[in-house]
């Protein structure tokens, strides 16, 4: 099979993908495999082929955010049948799924309902979890009502806007101008431009001082700091790329503010079955919101399986709005054409 992949621990660039041959994946007793036809793309994507895993062996497949047709299944897995088409969110530490086939533990899988498309499917993974876990399980909704949702064009942004509206709170978020216009029509309440607006004076004037409820940080430990500085009495932030520099404990006591990190891939290496679980149990219930209509997903632009480093760049170089998918279905039936030809 065709498998976009890094063949050994030097290479840490986009530009060092390559796509190899290799034989399909054996599956285990829990395992299914998996035809693969979508993936999602996504930050951390690049970030650990830049980074390098320590577990990682070679060549190393890369992506994490699988969606396909189950085509065999371990003598173990009962949840599922052959030709279940599955969505699930994988572990970064062990072979990834931007190939033409994927072994795929069965309790990371989700069933796809027959109204979710495969492209649509790959683009609630990774970012639509995280933002569903930020407010759902880690928030505490209740007296909640005003919220600060950083990147909000991002993929977490994006989502997390429209589950925010969904709970009914005031969402403020930044974004340049030039996409204005697209998360206010996710729902955002007050947009403020990063780029030439102060975001703390904003937010102090938007709010009579007060500061908001809530806050999702999806930038970093400088902005999560000064977010700090955001947040009314009884304030949370939900930090997900770093926590915040508490430079002022005393501060963060008297106004009885809470700090929650999210670290969604953790839960694979938790060692609780639990908490890994529960990806699967979030994805099945983001996907009902999609059913109800209280949810969209935002694919920006789909890729075939060549051009996935080019599609990587541009998450890296922040050119999109929404979500990058690969749809593989083009892919495979080239594949499943070639092998009809008579020589």
């Amino acid at each position: 099979m065709k498998a976009f992949a890094l063949t050994d621990s030097s290479q840490r660039a986009i530009s060092d993908l390559a796509i190899i041959n290799i034989p399909k994946p054996k599956i285990s007793a829990n395992d299914v495999l998996v035809k693969v036809t979508a993936v999602g793309l996504n930050p951390v994507d690049f970030k650990v082929i830049e980074n390098g895993v320590d577990a990682w062996t070679f060549p190393h497949i890369v992506g994490m955010d699988v969606v396909g047709e189950i085509v065999e299944l371990g003598e173990h897995v009962t949840q599922f049948q052959i030709g279940d088409r599955v969505a699930g969110h994988g572990n970064l530490t062990k072979q990834g799924c931007l190939a033409e086939f994927a072994s795929v533990p069965a309790y990371q899988l989700t069933k796809i309902p027959d109204s979710i498309s495969h492209t649509d499917a790959a683009a609630l993974l990774c970012n639509g979890l995280t933002a569903y876990q930020a407010l759902f399980r880690k928030a505490t909704l209740a007296n909640k009502k005003t919220i600060l949702i950083h990147a909000g064009s991002g993929g977490v942004g994006s989502i997390a806007i429209q589950l925010a509206k969904m709970v009914g709170l005031t969402v403020y978020t930044t974004a340049s101008t030039a996409k204005f216009d697209f998360v206010k029509s996710l729902g955002a309440d007050v947009v403020i431009d990063y780029k030439t607006e102060n975001v703390s004076k904003r937010i102090a004037e938007f709010t009579d001082g007060l500061g908001v409820d809530m806050i999702i940080n999806t930038i970093g430990k400088d902005e999560s700091t000064e977010d700090l500085k955001r947040l009314a009495y009884n304030g949370s932030l939900i930090a997900i790329v770093s926590p915040p520099r508490i430079d002022n404990p005393s501060d963060l006591f008297s106004r009885a503010l809470s700090i929650d990190v999210l670290n969604l891939g953790g839960a694979h290496l938790s060692h609780n079955p639990q908490q890994a679980q529960d990806l699967a149990t979030m994805t099945e219930e983001l996907f009902a919101l999609v059913q109800e209509q209280k949810v969209k997903a935002l694919v920006s632009q789909t890729f075939p399986f060549e051009e996935t480093k080019e599609a990587l760049q541009l998450i890296k170089d922040q050119k999109i709005t929404g979500k990058l998918v690969v749809d593989m279905i083009l892919n495979h039936k080239r594949s499943e054409t070639t092998c009809f030809i008579s020589n």
